[in-house]
């Protein structure tokens, strides 16, 4: 039995432009079973229109299998119900699928967008997934202001100026920020900085800024080094560079030594930035280059982002889940994943034909409110430029495969050592932090096969455990994490990336440390998650004199030169940076909170006005209501409500 359920859209681009429909079915297991597979696809089935959109199938859990796209939904689902037409990937599938969700779209261009957008969303097991973590900076000129600022930016584009970008990476921004700073002398404080100043900063001193601050500059010549950021940055680096020329020639014959000077620092900066292009994109203007290479089962592509002709850097990905999948529409998979986070350039260069090479522009131009194409370069400076892309590509992979090739051996000889039954998928390594018990925090990071997890990551703020009880933190830790863990996952069913349980537990800590966490553990009737503590030994603060402790009580150490103890230090070192960041930044906010806080309804507006007017958070303690009632910005309403809350009782 099916129920449609007419529901808000997820697209938070747009909500009117998606129908969502919800067809649930209740199964008694969750165990592989191909022909209730196909029955709950079938069900499904006879509920769709031969309309444009999108499907995501999901498990008994509710936890989504895979997101689809489709010309028409009742034809693309319906053929998963033909079993011995299924590759064994798709019967697999199948047999676990138990309810589908289905959302209609106005066009295939939008079933596409959506499609790679629950991808990234959901991470779907049978999807292929563009695993970057990581979040692409830009170059921000922000306005609002009548001395714009020059800044990095990640994130959401949300504050108002040019942004220029993608970068590969903060540090090959940094390197152009700081190399515009001396061709433009564009300022890069805050505005509160910029509007406390009453001299130059040293920035002025070193000439990598004209200090607008403090009226060295006025707002006509700023606005002049503003536009030539803008056109260097837009790709007309050549004219800006000829009118430098030109500036730095009359300044000479002028006689104006000490200009000219300055003139030709900044064509050295111009000249720096050129020269720091490894690629040669002249002519290619704005685009992005992919190109794919592959190796023992292994898929690696390697991409160019070029603005303006100039090269911003590149970045290798290794998409997951790509078995049985062909490589053009691993490609073309990657590629929508990779705009969901990055506007699309005007151009998109790639080694081989996409499938739907033109469905593929349509929903490029729509994301980003204009002409997209998506071509392989056949000759000239942009066929060299994908040579060099498809070159970058292989030798990544052949990194890739060679260091996936020593971490997979040393995680055999940590399965080894560590005596547990088969090489772990994730690990959870443990740790707190806290000054004479005051403001301690739990942490958790979690690694897997191929590095850190860090959206995976978890903070736990103390709650419970007495002052100075390290043990007792470490017990709160543990029974919040492993009841949670009960609650979401009481059979440890899920596997994989998006696993509940752990296959190892490491705690950076001793014998106590052990023992809190294995009585914890067992309190909860879990016994069968293998436990390991990392201590630094007798020489407490010696590298390489680690010793382990097993739930047992034995001890184990391993040689100062061992792989196996390299690669468990970066895991206890890991989340001890976490923890201790995340204690430092609760310090931080204990330091700068106000006794006024307290007060429900006091804003950071009438806060400011209070402490203003009154000069101390102790003196509006003590203010009498009329006082309270005469403070600017104070209503008789608020007055009443501050008084109230510090003479409780009367």
């Amino acid at each position: 039995m099916s129920r449609a359920k007419a529901g808000s859209p997820h697209d938070p681009r747009g909500a009117e432009r998606f129908n969502e429909e919800r067809a649930a079915y209740t199964v008694s297991s969750a165990q592989p079973d191909l022909e209730a597979g196909v029955k709950a696809i079938r069900d499904t089935v006879d509920t769709l229109k031969p309309v444009p959109g999108v499907y995501r199938m999901c498990d008994a859990r509710g936890d989504v299998l895979y997101v689809g796209k489709a010309r028409s939904l009742k034809a693309r689902v319906a053929n998963y119900t033909q079993v011995p037409q299924l590759t064994n990937r798709l019967q697999r599938m199948v047999s676990q699928c138990r309810s589908m969700e289905i959302v209609t779209t106005n066009s295939e261009a939008e079933a596409l967008l959506l499609e790679a957008q629950l991808i990234k969303r959901y991470r779907p097991p049978f999807n292929v997934l563009l695993r970057d973590d990581k979040s692409f900076p830009f170059i921000l000129l922000r306005e609002g202001h009548d001395f714009p600022r020059i800044m990095k930016h990640r994130g959401a584009r949300k504050a108002k100026g040019n942004y220029y970008g993608p970068f590969a990476s903060a540090g090959s921004v940094n390197t152009t920020i700081n190399a515009l700073q001396k061709l433009f002398l564009l300022r890069s404080c805050t505005d509160s900085f910029f509007s406390r100043r009453d001299r130059p900063c040293l920035l002025y001193q070193i000439k990598r800024c004209s200090a607008p601050c403090v009226g060295r500059i006025n707002e006509t010549d700023y606005a002049d080094l503003t536009r030539q950021a803008k056109d260097f940055l837009s790709g007309k680096s050549s004219a800006v560079q000829a009118d430098l020329e030109q500036q730095m020639k009359k300044a000479a014959e002028d006689l104006d030594f000490e200009t000219a000077a300055i003139l030709r620092d900044r064509l050295r900066a111009a000249t720096f930035i050129q020269g720091s292009q490894a690629i040669n994109a002249q002519g290619v203007g704005d685009a992005d280059v992919f190109a794919l290479a592959t190796k023992g089962g292994q898929v690696g592509l390697q991409a160019f982002f070029i603005r303006g002709g100039q090269n911003w850097g590149h970045r290798a990905f290794f998409p997951t889940h790509t078995k049985d999948v062909a490589e053009d529409q691993v490609l073309s998979n990657v590629i929508l994943q990779f705009y969901e986070e990055v506007p699309p350039p005007a151009t998109v260069l790639v080694d081989r034909p996409l499938p739907e090479t033109e469905l593929v522009e349509a929903a490029l131009s729509e994301l980003a409110g204009r002409k997209v194409s998506v071509s392989v370069p056949q000759r000239g400076e942009r066929r060299k430029l994908m040579q060099q892309a498809s070159r970058n590509a292989e030798e990544a992979l052949d990194r890739r495969l060679a260091e996936r090739g020593t971490k997979a051996r040393t995680l055999r000889e940590m399965t080894e050592f560590l005596e547990l039954e088969s090489p772990p998928q994730r690990i959870e390594i443990y740790d707190n932090s806290h000054i004479q018990g005051a403001k301690a925090v739990g942490a958790m990071v979690v690694a897997g096969p191929d590095g850190f997890v860090k959206n995976q990551y978890r903070k736990f703020n103390i709650k419970e455990a007495q002052t100075n009880d390290d043990f007792g933190m470490m017990r709160e830790v543990m029974r919040r994490r492993f009841e949670r863990a009960i609650k979401d996952d009481p059979d440890r069913e899920t596997s994989g990336e998006g696993a509940v349980w752990p296959d190892l537990v490491l705690i950076d800590g001793g014998k106590g440390q052990m023992s809190s966490v294995r009585d914890t553990l067992e309190e909860l009737g879990i016994e069968d998650v293998p436990l390991i503590a990392i201590a630094k030994g007798p020489h407490h603060g010696r590298e390489g004199r680690e010793v382990f402790h097993f739930p047992d009580g034995r001890e184990k150490t391993l040689p100062t030169n061992s792989p196996v103890l390299f690669h468990l230090q970066n895991l206890r070192d890991e989340v001890h940076r976490y923890v201790i960041g995340a204690h430092r930044a609760k310090r931080s906010r204990a330091i700068t909170a106000s006794p006024l806080d307290e007060i429900p309804g006091i804003g950071p507006a009438r806060k400011r006005a209070l402490l203003l007017h009154f000069g101390t958070a102790s003196k509006v303690r003590a203010a009498a209501l009329d006082d309270l009632q005469r403070a600017p910005g104070v209503s008789d309403a608020v007055a009443r409500k501050i008084y109230d809350f510090y003479h409780a009782g009367g």
